[in-house]
């Protein structure tokens, strides 16, 4: 069988979500930013790619109307390149990565784009929401439309999670991610970009707009203290799910490029790793952020490992709760569990993410010489998805 190697990853910094740099950027351009540099990471053509392939969360609006197609041609990518869309929530960028693996697995083209873009300031407040809910499920299976933030809090008070232990996870994952930026650990895996900002007048409310250019993630803050994090207020009044322990809206975009081994190697492509798996678990809505430790049990038995053989895990941090309980549930090392920080301080544009993490394993995990990295994350609706990636 012919082998799925990532040759390139490129994204853009993630801004905060109506307040920060892309609240006007629409998805055509945010993902054709991440596109554009991933080929020329990749030494590639825009004509020798088969497919685009971009997860959103949100598909519509400023990254509707196949979303995909449009950055493809935004890109600069001829007429004959195709793209499409794909949704599975938060792990829509992991699953077009897979989904571009095994495409050159099973032998149909031997170059793709895969990553994913989000505009949660463009769409998410404005989206239609005619006949959003089904009548049957809605009596049968009410818990498929809470919001994450109501499945938090839910898996929070089952199994006995405490405030104290998200506010500490939340303040580490803060602090790694300053250092992490600081020492230039996500600098390979970054593009800059300039694009115009619009900017409310606290006084008038007029909107006025300026040209900006992001070079890093908006949403890191060195100065987080877990007494900070403490005193601020619960999203729920008398709950445990607050902003220093729950994931940032953010907006952004990502890519990689895949290619078969061989020609890859015939090319010269710098090879980051190869994508050796994928696998996908549900489990009740009402327990959302939990579903890795169902997906990824699923990836390491087919791939014949344990949790032990893996070297390096990013798993989303959407909530601190959900990443506390699948790390102890699962047995991982806190050591080399989101080492550089995550969602809670980077941000989680959602169909972006899996893109972030996969990309950033591939780095870390090169830095850190590991021969696997796992990247994992929970799904709306009641699922999660695990990738198994094996470190060039």
């Amino acid at each position: 069988m012919r082998e799925a190697v990532i040759v390139s990853t490129a994204r853009t910094p993630l801004a905060k979500s109506w307040r920060g740099a892309f609240n006007m950027t629409h998805g055509a351009a945010l993902g054709a930013t991440a596109v554009a540099a991933a080929l020329q990471r990749a030494g590639l053509d825009g004509s020798e790619v088969e497919d685009v392939m971009m997860g959103c969360a949100y598909p519509e609006g400023a990254t509707g109307l196949n979303i995909a197609r449009q950055i493809a041609m935004r890109a600069g990518m001829p007429a004959s390149v195709s793209g499409v869309t794909v949704n599975r929530f938060c792990s829509s960028g992991l699953q077009t990565i897979a989904m571009a693996a095994q495409r050159i697995m099973a032998g149909e083209g031997e170059v793709y784009v895969a990553g994913g873009v989000e505009s949660i300031s463009c769409v998410q407040n404005d989206m239609n929401t005619k006949m959003l809910q089904d009548a049957w499920l809605l009596e049968h299976k009410p818990t498929l439309y809470w919001p994450m933030l109501q499945t938090a809090e839910h898996v929070a008070a089952k199994y006995g999670i405490t405030r104290e232990a998200m506010d500490e996870y939340g303040a580490q994952s803060q602090q790694k991610a300053a250092a992490a930026r600081d020492a230039g650990r996500f600098d390979a895996e970054l593009v800059p970009m300039t694009t115009t900002m619009g900017v409310q007048d606290k006084v008038t409310n007029e909107i006025r707009t300026t040209d900006v250019t992001i070079s890093t993630d908006e949403g890191i803050r060195a100065d987080t203290t877990l007494e900070g994090v403490a005193r601020i207020k619960p999203a729920i009044p008398g709950g445990t799910i607050a902003a220093g322990n729950a994931s940032q809206f953010s907006d952004g975009a990502g890519a990689c490029v895949l290619m078969d081994r061989a020609t890859a190697e015939r090319r010269g492509a710098p090879v980051l790793g190869i994508f050796r798996g994928f696998a996908v678990a549900g489990c009740e809505p009402d327990e959302m952020g939990i579903g890795p430790v169902f997906a990824v049990p699923k990836l390491l038995k087919r791939a014949g490992l344990t949790v032990n053989d893996i070297g390096l895990w990013e798993l989303n941090e959407a909530f601190a709760v959900q990443v506390l309980y699948c790390r102890d549930t699962l047995g991982i090392d806190p050591t080399i569990l989101n080492v550089n920080g995550g969602a809670i301080a980077v941000g989680h544009p959602y169909g972006v993410s899996g893109q972030r993490l996969t990309g950033h394993a591939l780095i870390e995990g090169k830095r850190r010489g590991v021969k696997y990295a796992v990247v994992t994350m929970c799904v709306g609706g009641g699922m999660g998805a695990a990738g198994l990636l094996e470190i060039a």
